[in-house]
């Protein structure tokens, strides 16, 4: 008897969700799913693959699955897979930063894909020196704001960005898990942005 229930508890652990479950790559079903089952991001009714958190109008958090390529938007490759989910949050309160937004993902993601992100490599990071120079001529702030990342990790992709001023904290940042096949798209558009 304690063999058999030794087995019925290993499947059983086998078969809990993780917090990794749904990523990029996975069915909108699985996904869906896997958003109503998560702690952390406990949808309200009628959310599925977007879920909105607000403490007040100073401080909100959005978790976004999507069909279609991150960036610009392009034809999805096939509608029913997954192709990144985002997170972003705004806080004008105690601002964002990339520590917190690094955070957000391991507490949504878990501790392997937490790992892939902080061991992948750096493929591109924004502004340049000369980025910033030329948007302080042109007078573009946001541009010159904008502070970010590609990263390519043995799984997948991510791209996290803040808005920083330079007379001031960041209050909005995003960070996004996508597919690997991306990365070549996401990176053109960063470049030429």
């Amino acid at each position: 008897m304690n063999k058999i229930g030794l087995l019925l508890f290993s499947l059983a652990v086998c078969w809990l969700p993780t917090p990794a479950n749904a990523l990029p790559g996975q069915t909108t079903d699985v996904v869906t799913t896997w958003i109503q089952a998560h702690p952390t991001l406990r949808p309200g009714s009628g959310e599925r693959l977007m879920v909105r958190k607000s403490n007040s109008p100073a401080q909100r958090f959005l978790f976004q699955a999507s069909v279609l390529p991150p960036g610009r938007a392009t034809p999805a490759p096939d509608s029913s897979i997954i192709s990144h989910e985002r997170i972003e949050l705004f806080d004008s309160i105690n601002g964002v930063t990339r520590d917190r937004l690094e955070e957000s993902l391991r507490s949504i993601y878990g501790s392997d894909i937490y790992q892939d992100y902080t061991q992948a490599r750096v493929v591109y990071e924004y502004p340049s020196p000369l980025a910033i120079n030329q948007a302080r001529t042109q007078s573009t702030p946001l541009r010159e704001s904008l502070q970010g990342q590609l990263r390519q990790g043995v799984r997948f992709a991510y791209w996290v960005e803040t808005a920083e001023p330079r007379n001031g904290i960041a209050v909005t940042g995003r960070m996004v898990v996508f597919l690997r096949s991306d990365l070549d798209k996401m990176e053109t558009e960063l470049r030429n942005r």
